[in-house]
């Protein structure tokens, strides 16, 4: 326990440096928008002294270092400024999208992670048999389906062809509606999972294989232990340390699809959210929407950071 905790000091420590990179990256790049804020706020009709009273009341023309440190001072209190002529918080939006993208990443890594372990151990049990030939041949075909061509595909076939399942509409509350939110969430999740259960399958068989070439195994299950048993409790323990490990990387990659899938299934989360602010000229909605999701990818690959100690005793050292 000990070394976990210091695991996570060294984390937490860490975490500030790398906050404060991602903003300094986001604010510099957002920077050169050609979009003039106050026009974007008083609109074409303002006068040029107007404009120029706006940009002075809002430390427009201060120099980027110090709009910088404002730009902190604004996030420490949660303030990601204002859009659209309405003067909308930033911060409002994004806490109202970014549940139904963190919504969306969770349900297609709960598939991802059942489906790859499921044919992982399998095609590792039966390696070079029929099973393990079939699970290849479906993970290669997972790889080769970019998300939004799956998305597409499955719009066409399920929701238009056969009509099983919504591609479209409001999304229900899951509390008081959880049939009409699953059936709503289930083309998208599966969009975004199937890609990643093709790679991280690959992996986990793998992974397991080796351990199972291990002369533990064979002392266990020559013992008369239960290979059933061997394999749960000693081989997937020992084995899920990569797997785990392409998982972190793979998160990043399911929050960045959701914000395309999001688009396509017109959900209201965070890729529907920065399309309207790139497709309207709104830097502070693209940059609060852009610094979130940074945001987000950095704290979960903490998370998985802590998970590695807790799968691997031998590595509580490091």
């Amino acid at each position: 326990m000990s070394a976990l905790l210091r695991l996570t000091g060294r984390r937490l420590l860490q975490l500030p440096v790398m906050i404060l990179g991602i903003t300094l990256l986001v604010f510099v790049v957002m920077s050169f928008s050609k979009v003039d804020p106050a026009i974007q706020a008083l609109g074409e009709g303002a006068s040029l002294d107007a404009r120029e009273s706006y940009r002075e009341a809002n430390g427009l023309n201060d120099p980027l270092l110090v709009r910088y440190f404002s730009f902190l001072g604004g996030l420490l209190h949660l303030d990601l400024g204002t859009y659209s002529a309405r003067r909308t918080p930033v911060a409002t939006a994004v806490g109202d999208a970014l549940p139904v993208t963190l919504q969306l990443t969770f349900l297609g890594l709960v598939i991802a992670v059942v489906f790859s372990l499921l044919l992982g151990v399998l095609a590792a049990l039966y390696r070079d048999r029929w099973v393990d030939k079939a699970v290849r041949v479906i993970s290669i075909a997972s790889l080769a389906m970019p998300s939004f061509w799956l998305a597409v595909l499955l719009i066409q076939g399920l929701t238009l062809g056969l009509g099983l399942l919504p591609a479209g509409g409001p999304l229900p509350s899951f509390t008081e509606d959880p049939g009409g939110y699953l059936a709503r969430m289930a083309l998208p999740a599966i969009s975004l999972a199937v890609p990643v259960i093709g790679s991280l399958t690959r992996v986990v068989r793998t992974a397991v294989v080796e351990e199972l070439d291990k002369d533990y195994v064979r002392t266990a299950i020559g013992a008369g232990l239960p290979r059933v048993v061997v394999v749960g409790r000693n081989v997937l323990r020992n084995a899920l340390i990569t797997p785990i490990t392409v998982l972190g990387l793979r998160v990043g990659y399911l929050i960045g699809g959701a914000v395309v899938i999001e688009v396509i299934f017109a959900l209201p989360g965070m890729g529907t959210l920065i399309l309207n602010g790139v497709t309207n000229n709104e830097p502070n909605l693209v940059q609060g929407v852009t610094l979130t999701v940074a945001l987000a990818f950095v704290l979960v690959n903490i998370v998985v950071d802590l998970l590695y100690v807790l799968v691997n005793p031998r590595i509580r050292t490091v």
